[in-house]
């Protein structure tokens, strides 16, 4: 197994501020923006965007954590086994809201079917985008992320091994490549 750094805190800190300018420029005003972060390192790329959009646009946008271990329709659980639940906390309404859902990498596109259905289960907003710091391709269902802030092409044997400062200590997106 080799791992090579594609992406060094700077170049991720750029794709965030990308993300960032994209989210104002496609909204008029941000008032009615939430995002929510996808557990675990989705929470802290949320964090880093709503910091960013209250530097520029001086408002604190509410940030949500969701847990979509239940949602998952890839954990193939036995009777003897229980996933690992974390409790979501979205401490606002979400209702006539645009949620903006962050994740770190976007793959198949399974992970966000399951938020999707988490959020409708919480409640029912005006819209749902999604950004993401990691397009790597190979989608399975029809889904996209509305802002993204790195395009990385992998084969289907390689890994995306995304590392934040918060919880890994250090920032940087790997490839790892599965022999």
């Amino acid at each position: 197994m080799t791992e090579k750094v594609v992406v060094d805190d700077m170049t991720m800190k750029r794709a965030l501020t990308r993300i960032t300018y994209e989210i104002i420029e496609r909204h008029k005003g941000i008032d009615d923006i939430v995002l929510i972060g996808i557990k675990t390192r989705g929470i802290y790329l949320a964090n880093r965007i709503a910091e960013r959009l209250k530097q520029l646009e001086g408002k604190d946008i509410p940030v949500g954590e969701l847990d979509i271990t239940l949602y998952r329709d890839d954990n193939h659980v036995n009777e003897h086994d229980t996933p690992e639940v974390h409790a979501s906390n979205i401490p606002f309404s979400i209702e006539d809201k645009e949620v903006i859902l962050v994740d770190d990498v976007i793959f198949t596109g399974r992970t966000i079917r399951a938020a999707l259905d988490a959020i409708m289960d919480i409640g029912r907003p005006e819209k749902i985008s999604l950004a993401v710091l990691v397009d790597r391709g190979h989608r399975e269902l029809p889904i996209r992320a509305d802002y993204v802030g790195k395009n990385i092409p992998t084969s289907k044997k390689e890994q995306i091994i995304v590392s934040v400062e918060e919880y890994d200590g250090t920032d940087e997106i790997k490839i790892r490549q599965n022999n």
